[in-house]
């Protein structure tokens, strides 16, 4: 198989079946198109006898194309044998969802199911989508020794952290799934992955790991029709036991990262929810909401998602769904990150925060920076807060807003225009603070200068802005110079 899988990558490769390659021979408008689920412009551009739009039609599109219209070189027999394609009548249909991925691998999944098609097995095998790509550009670029790809589904995750980790296990409860994510390596040309079944982290016992990842089947249904996207588990409580049990399988130092849903329910506050999970691990943890839907929107999305929308069971599944979440007073569902790390400190802190705008991607480039923020910031004592050398993040920019003319600002803001974009109101010490620490002197004297300036008292400032600027260091507006 492996012989097989090296020659077709290379036909790929020769005939330019890559991310680049597919965007250039689309276009942008049927790329597009493509990106929601709507292949026909894509099905009108790969019309005609071109060799990567044949490629496209069958592997990306699940188009039959004639076998004269087969590039050369493609081994139909052989991929017919290894139930890759199906060859009936001249005509030739992959069995299996084919594309290239970001990496310059390539990812093997199910054929992808559009209304009309029949119904999805229970073991079907996503592929990599919004999710896969959401998690990579989370996850840490830091090099690891054993890293654990938990729940790899069709195996995208693997081609991220190859290259990064000396020894990578992945895990799956669905069989199915391991069979296709071992195509996805081989045809990206990893070997060496120590692939085993099982759920959560039964397949790995007493064994520890650099670096965790898991994108897990997090959805929130009545029942786990789909082992692709739903546990089984009730409510959230998969995702909750993934982050309580992850630290068991953490070796010092190690991070674990991963997506998850949780519910909002009526109240309760979501973050003391999410809080909670993370402050009974020992860990430092960072959870951020990035997207938050009613409970209709979540129940549509997923009958979406499994091409449900119009079949005759429709409204039974709507009303099931919807009736579940009523019963367990649900007024929303929260979908984000998760990122646990252990430290070995006896102090361990805990953050949980919306962030709902654009970052900068992949926060993977500067998440190792922002727990340091998060945890230094709260581990500073104010005596040592006042003898650091502050300097301001790059790319910050200060607003000032209030009637025109005005001698002072209503509201002074100061936003990142790097990293996680945040902004914070503050005062005019902070302001003043952001625009003359350099990283060259101890914040003290600079607050006694601020002072003088202001004409406030020395002691009192020394007394109230410990406070303030702790948060302003947590959320990476100001740095600790080390320098």
């Amino acid at each position: 198989m492996n012989d097989l899988l090296d020659r077709l990558r290379e036909l790929f490769l020769d005939t330019g079946y890559t991310i680049d390659g597919v965007r250039e021979c689309l276009g942008d408008v049927a790329a597009t198109a493509l990106s929601r689920e709507e292949p026909v412009p894509a099905l009108r551009a790969t019309e005609g006898d071109d060799p990567l739009g044949t490629l496209i039609r069958l592997w990306w599109l699940g188009a039959a194309v004639d076998v004269r219209r087969a590039p050369r070189g493609l081994p139909v027999e052989e991929l017919a044998a290894a139930g890759l394609v199906t060859v009936e009548g001249g005509r030739i249909t992959s069995t299996v969802h084919l594309q290239p991925w970001e990496t310059g691998g390539y990812v093997v999944s199910d054929r992808k199911v559009r209304p009309g098609d029949p119904a999805l097995r229970a073991d079907h095998v996503v592929g990599a989508g919004g999710a896969s790509a959401n998690l990579a550009q989370l996850v840490s670029r830091r090099p690891v020794g054993r890293a654990l790809d938990l729940g790899t589904g069709c195996g995208v995750q693997v081609l991220h952290l190859d290259g990064r980790a000396e020894e990578i296990v992945a895990t799956d409860v669905n069989p199915r799934a391991l069979d296709l994510a071992r195509l996805s390596w081989g045809l990206s040309g990893i070997r060496e992955v120590d692939a085993r079944q099982g759920s959560l982290f039964d397949p790995v016992p007493g064994e520890r790991f650099d670096l965790i990842v898991s994108n897990p089947p997090f959805v929130i249904s009545p029942a786990g029709r789909f082992s692709y996207r739903e546990s089984g588990f009730q409510a959230d409580d998969f995702c909750r036991d993934l982050v309580r049990l992850a630290p068991r399988h953490l070796a010092p130092g190690g991070t674990c990262q991963l997506l998850a849903n949780w519910l909002h329910v009526g109240g309760e506050d979501w973050q003391d929810r999410v809080g909670g999970w993370l402050a009974e691990t020992g860990c430092d943890g960072w959870a951020v909401q990035r997207d938050v839907q009613d409970p209709a929107e979540y129940v549509e999305l997923w009958l979406r998602d499994a091409a449900e929308q119009g079949t005759p069971r429709y409204r039974e599944l709507y009303e099931d769904w919807l009736g579940w979440f009523e019963s367990a007073n649900v007024t929303g569902i929260g979908f984000g990150w998760i990122t646990l790390n252990d430290s070995g400190s006896l102090d361990p802190v805990v953050r949980v925060e919306e962030l709902g705008h654009r970052v900068e991607l992949p926060v993977g480039g500067y998440v190792d920076e922002v727990l340091g923020s998060i945890t230094g910031a709260h581990r500073l004592t104010d005596a040592e807060l006042l003898g650091a050398r502050l300097a301001p993040a790059d790319g910050m920019l200060e607003e000032r807003i209030g009637p025109p003319g005005a001698e002072d600002p209503s509201r002074i803001v100061l936003r990142q225009t790097r990293g996680l974009r945040r902004s914070a109101q503050v005062g005019t010490v902070e302001a003043a603070l952001a625009g003359v620490c350099d990283g060259q002197y101890p914040l003290d004297p600079l607050l006694a200068a601020i002072a003088e300036l202001t004409g406030e008292d020395p002691d009192d400032l020394r007394a109230k802005a410990p406070e303030g600027l702790r948060s302003l260091i947590a959320e990476g507006f100001f740095h600790i110079s080390t320098g």
